[in-house]
């Protein structure tokens, strides 16, 4: 739901409950980790999709279902299992029925980061790929917070082995697409849509660069904020994203936005898990990229 903070507390006590009473397994099936975003240490900032983890096996969960893991690595933060779940095959078979002429797309990485995901949806599509390279990134501002404490005194004395390098500071490229998208259908994909301008900046690069159609496929549709205003003002064709999060509003904000059922492979796992069967089935033709 939106307000995820209640959700994930909510999860926590539920757990905890069925934990102090005995319950042999805890089973939790969330299809949008929250906070999975917050997987690695900016700066010297918080991990929390570490502490969220600890949390949950704190309340007593003994294993989790999930889809689509920002970074797969997360389930090492875990002490119990974890079945990281792809959508992949439900956006694949989207693709394959739903966009008359597909065989003429080429799959577009919106960021160099991006591009192994994109590898993997057209091998398995037999189509071509391009990169985005040099997109604008979210930077973070140096701000008088102690970032840069102690302050530099003017007569002080500094030992020569406590003297640091100076960072060189990045400068982002001009911005370039690697292939050739021209009379091309594009398809941009990503595992969550949340904030939407990188995607509307892509879609108007590869516009400028002859693709006469784009479409762009993720997992997760948080679609926050005024996102259904600037996808239906945008050059985008189609966002289509899976029900893991309720995105109802926003498709009624915005028609260009479609949904993919993927409850039937969730409803399978916990079939499997339940009558103690081999989980293997849900994974197969699952690369190592994807």
């Amino acid at each position: 739901p939106r307000d995820v903070n209640t959700a994930v507390m909510e999860l926590l006590i539920m757990a905890y409950a069925l934990k102090t009473s005995c319950a042999r397994n805890i089973i939790g099936v969330i299809p949008y980790f929250p906070y999975s975003k917050q997987s690695k240490m900016r700066k010297r900032g918080s991990i929390v999709c570490k502490l969220l983890a600890s949390m949950l096996a704190k309340a007593g969960l003994t294993h989790i279902i999930t889809m689509d893991l920002h970074q797969k690595e997360i389930q090492g933060f875990f002490s119990f299992p974890v079945d990281n779940l792809r959508a992949s095959p439900f956006l694949l078979q989207y693709i394959q029925e739903e966009i008359p002429d597909y065989r003429n797309a080429v799959i577009v990485a919106k960021s160099p980061g991006a591009a192994k995901r994109a590898q993997s949806y057209a091998e398995r599509l037999r189509l071509g790929l391009a990169v985005i390279h040099g997109e604008a990134q979210c930077t973070e501002q140096d701000m008088d917070d102690g970032r840069h404490s102690p302050p530099m005194l003017k007569n002080a004395t500094v030992h020569p082995g406590l003297e640091l390098p100076l960072m060189m500071a990045k400068e982002k490229p001009p911005i370039t697409v690697v292939g050739d998208v021209g009379g091309r259908i594009a398809i941009i994909v990503d595992d969550i849509i949340d904030d939407v301008e990188s995607f509307v900046a892509a879609a108007e690069i590869l516009k400028e660069r002859g693709a006469y159609k784009i479409f762009v496929m993720a997992t997760h549709g948080l679609l926050s904020a005024d996102a259904p205003r600037l996808i239906e003002e945008s050059s985008i064709d189609e966002v289509v994203v899976t029900n893991t999060v309720p995105h109802e509003v926003q498709k009624l904000q915005c028609p260009k936005i479609k949904t993919v059922d993927i409850s039937l492979i969730l409803s399978e796992a916990i079939r499997r898990i339940h009558n103690g069967e081999s989980m293997a089935y849900l994974f197969r033709n699952i690369t190592v990229d994807d």
